[in-house]
């Protein structure tokens, strides 16, 4: 299955932002413990898993250590810079955009990615363009 590493990045920035933003400095530390902290929603759950593995990807890891560290201290675009390094990473490792896709809610870009351009005879609705969201598969409608 393709996947557009842009797509899947943007979705992921989130999750990834929510445990940069729970953990402050402390970020790296954290995503390389095993253990996610039990008062963590599953919003920086999600990013926590993601960045562990981003960071578990050698060729990667260096810029989006660097990446996270602009983040926590507040550097003006590094939102930007950080979803990029992870863009790079994905686009470079085809499995590791695969895997990131896999632990987003599907809800998110991989699941609108996929249906983006399909169009459901049954009830008439046409998703295209820039225009999409998630389909409900028994109603057809969009949410």
């Amino acid at each position: 299955m393709d996947v557009d590493a842009a797509q899947i990045a943007a979705s992921a920035m989130p999750y990834v932002t929510a445990a940069v933003a729970a953990y402050g400095v402390s970020t790296l530390d954290k995503v390389r413990s095993a253990a996610v902290d039990g008062a963590s929603d599953a919003t920086v759950r999600i990013g926590h898993q993601i960045l562990n593995r981003l960071l578990a990807r050698r060729q990667s890891q260096e810029v989006i250590e660097e990446a996270v560290i602009d983040v926590t201290a507040g550097e003006e675009d590094s939102d930007a810079a950080l979803r990029l390094q992870i863009r790079k990473a994905m686009t470079a490792d085809p499995d590791l955009a695969q895997a990131i896709a896999a632990m987003l809610p599907e809800r998110d870009a991989f699941r609108q990615y996929a249906i983006r351009r399909q169009s459901n005879t049954g009830s008439g609705n046409i998703i295209n363009g820039d225009n999409y969201g998630s389909i409900n598969p028994t109603l057809g409608a969009k949410s």
